[in-house]
């Protein structure tokens, strides 16, 4: 959580970050998604939010998606390989998407 602005942000060049203060247990869990997902979209509150995690499925996605006002990304990174050069290309088309022309 914090730590990653401790040791991602400056070796990808990410200023710090605002990170989210998970509960130790979520209350409202909906069978086939993450514990985090309905936690994350309270949590934006309709503001614009990339989520990058190896854990996150297809029903994730539809939730957030369908849930969620704002603009957002839910994007999967494998497990196996962790975060790549390859995940970097979606993540930087959402953001370009999101500055105000």
């Amino acid at each position: 959580m914090g730590e990653a602005n401790e040791v991602i942000s400056p070796r990808l060049g990410l200023p710090e970050l605002p990170v989210v203060d998970f509960p130790d247990a979520e209350d409202q869990l909906e069978r086939g998604l993450h514990w985090k997902t309905m936690f994350l979209t309270r949590w934006a509150a309709g503001s614009p939010f990339v989520w990058i995690d190896d854990e996150t499925t297809d029903a994730d996605q539809r939730r957030v998606m369908d849930n969620h006002p704002g603009r957002a990304l839910v994007h999967r990174v494998d497990p196996t390989a962790g975060l790549t050069d390859t995940d970097f290309s979606p993540i930087r088309r959402w953001l370009v998407g999101c500055q105000p022309e």
